[in-house]
This record gives C-alpha cells, sequence and structure tokens, in this order.
C-alpha cells in the first residue's frame, strides 16, 4: 500500500515487529537473547497483537481511523474464541490467546498470543453466494474451481457451506483464490483436510449462533498455524469480526442484490461516490473520510458487536 506507514507505539518491554493492515505485532524485547521470558514474564514465543483504528478499503489503508474499532475487533474475537472452545459435544477449536495482561496503553485492543507457524493460506467457509464469489460463478458456474447449480444469485443460500482457500498476498495486494488441490500442493494434503474441517466447523457453529440472534453470518475467512510446542492446529488472528466475515441482518435478507453488511460498506460506498471525487483505479490515495461516514461506521462495528454478544460495547 502506497505511502502505508503505521503509527508504532513504545510499550514497555514489547518491541515492534510488524504491522498489517489494521493489527500492529510486538515480540518480547528479550525474546531471541536466550531468555525463556520477555515483557513482564511474557514467555519468548509469545506475541503482543494490538489492533488498531486504522480501515482499509480498495487496497488502501485510508488516512482517517474509525474510533474504538479495534477495542471491537478484540473484543468480539475474544467472545468468539470461548464459543468456539466450548463447543458442547462437539470438538472443542483450539485458538491462540494467553494472556489479557496487556500493557494499560493497549488494554482492551490487545491480547498475548502464543506465536504459531502460520500455514500461507486464508481459509473461508460460504454460505451464501456474493462478492468474488459470486463474480467467478457469472464466469464459470464454479467458486475456487467447486461447481455450483445454475440459476444462483447474488446472496442465494449454499447448502452445504462450502470451503474456498485463497493464497495470502503482501499488504496492498489482493489475496489469490486457489484450489484446494493447489492448496494441498502448499500445505500438503493432510493438513489441507484438517484445515478444510476445521474452518466449516468454524462457520458452522457461528452460523447457528449468529442466527439466533437475527444475523445472517454469509461467509467467513480465518486462519490456522500449527503451536510448535504441541503440534497442534490453531485458529489465529482475529476471528468472525466485521473485517474478517459478512454479516448480513436477517430481517433484511432478500436474495437477488447485495445485502447492506454489518461492515465498512459505508466507506466503500462513500469512497465510489462522486461526494469522495476519488477514483479508485487512479492509483491516487483516498481523501479523508467525512465525520458523518465515520460515525455511521463506528455505529456498525458497534452494533454487530452488540447484537452478537447480548453485551453493551464499553469503550
Amino acid at each position: 500500500m502506497a505511502g502505508f506507514a503505521a503509527q508504532t507505539l513504545e510499550l514497555p518491554g514489547w518491541r515492534h515487529v510488524y504491522s498489517g493492515k489494521v493489527r500492529d505485532l510486538y515480540e518480547p524485547e528479550d525474546a531471541g537473547a536466550g531468555s525463556a521470558e520477555g515483557a513482564e514474564g511474557a514467555e519468548a514465543d509469545t506475541l503482543l497483537v494490538v489492533a488498531s483504528d486504522r480501515i482499509s478499503a480498495y487496497d488502501f489503508v485510508l488516512g482517517t481511523e474509525i474510533p474504538d474499532k479495534g477495542k471491537v475487533l478484540t473484543q468480539l474475537s475474544l467472545w468468539w474464541f470461548e464459543q468456539l472452545a466450548e463447543a458442547g459435544g462437539a470438538e472443542p477449536i483450539l485458538n491462540h490467546v494467553v494472556s489479557l495482561d496487556v500493557p494499560e496503553a493497549v488494554a482492551g485492543r490487545a491480547m498475548i498470543v502464543r506465536k504459531l507457524e502460520m500455514f500461507p493460506v486464508e481459509c473461508i467457509a460460504r454460505g451464501y453466494l456474493t462478492g468474488s464469489g459470486l463474480a467467478e460463478y457469472h464466469e464459470s458456474g464454479t467458486v475456487t474451481g467447486l461447481p455450483l447449480p445454475e440459476g444462483l444469485m447474488d446472496g442465494s443460500k449454499l447448502e452445504p457451506a462450502i470451503f474456498t482457500p485463497s493464497a495470502k498476498a503482501e499488504v496492498g495486494e489482493h489475496d489469490e483464490n486457489i484450489t484446494f488441490e493447489q492448496m494441498s500442493e502448499r500445505v500438503g494434503e493432510d493438513a489441507a483436510d484438517r484445515l478444510r474441517t476445521l474452518t466449516l466447523a468454524v462457520y458452522e457453529r457461528a452460523e447457528r449462533i449468529a442466527r439466533e440472534r437475527g444475523i445472517i453470518l454469509a461467509d467467513t475467512k480465518v486462519e490456522f498455524g500449527v503451536d510448535p510446542a504441541t503440534g497442534q492446529i490453531v485458529l489465529g488472528d482475529e476471528v468472525l469480526t466485521p473485517d474478517s466475515s459478512r454479516f448480513w441482518d436477517a430481517a433484511e435478507y432478500e436474495p437477488g442484490h447485495a445485502q447492506p453488511s454489518f461492515d465498512k460498506q459505508f466507506v466503500r460506498d462513500w469512497l465510489t461516490s462522486p461526494q469522495s471525487g476519488w477514483d479508485r483505479h487512479s492509483g491516487q490515495e483516498p481523501p479523508a473520510l467525512p465525520q458523518e461516514i465515520v460515525e455511521k461506521t463506528r455505529a456498525r462495528y458497534v452494533e454487530a458487536y452488540e447484537r452478537l454478544t447480548g453485551r453493551t460495547f464499553s469503550a
């Protein structure tokens, strides 16, 4: 992303190592120095993940931030991690969270996690046809090579949900949809089978929980890695937030056109409107967002959190 430079924080005991579109990663300052522990007792094989208020659209990190977005993403991820780990009679889905004992400056928007050997793929489950999947379907009747029935439209429900992986891209580049066979070549057949099973399990459980709250989970993107200490495949990064998932209001669901989403749709719509004066194909940086769009986007993220969790969001 041209011109993108994250504003990192000075956090006692932690050293910044990487910034993505939204998240900043820090490692214990003593990591790699022969010490088993780093920041205030943090183990050297952990990371501090801080969710910023940055927002991206059309492969640009915007200069305008959305207040409290990082806290919403972190708190919602933590809630979902709990739901997936407490799966009743089903297999619990392990996650990378170690502790919430984080520096005060990032309280509420950060978590200490186990450092994983991440798989170089995005794991996507689709329960409804829309987005890039719809575009491919119109061209070839498939989504990542999987043939689908004829006559589907934007918003059609897919039964059962399908697994459609993509290859990870660098910041500012598009992820590339790949077939399951191509994924198997990258990670191995056994791992690919396991990742498909886990991804669809995440989707099926989350879809059921969301539906009970009047929200449709159209699709979701998750990431997994291997815990070097145990060899187990673990759910990492964030999970089931408006940044990684399409949530629709079930009361407004109507197949045949794009559905309003609990995400940054206000931002996308404004950027591509005449009001912004911006051409997304120009290569120029997007303009600053108006306060009205910032407030509407923040409200949409908070609404998603509150409707899903049943909790009142506290900044």
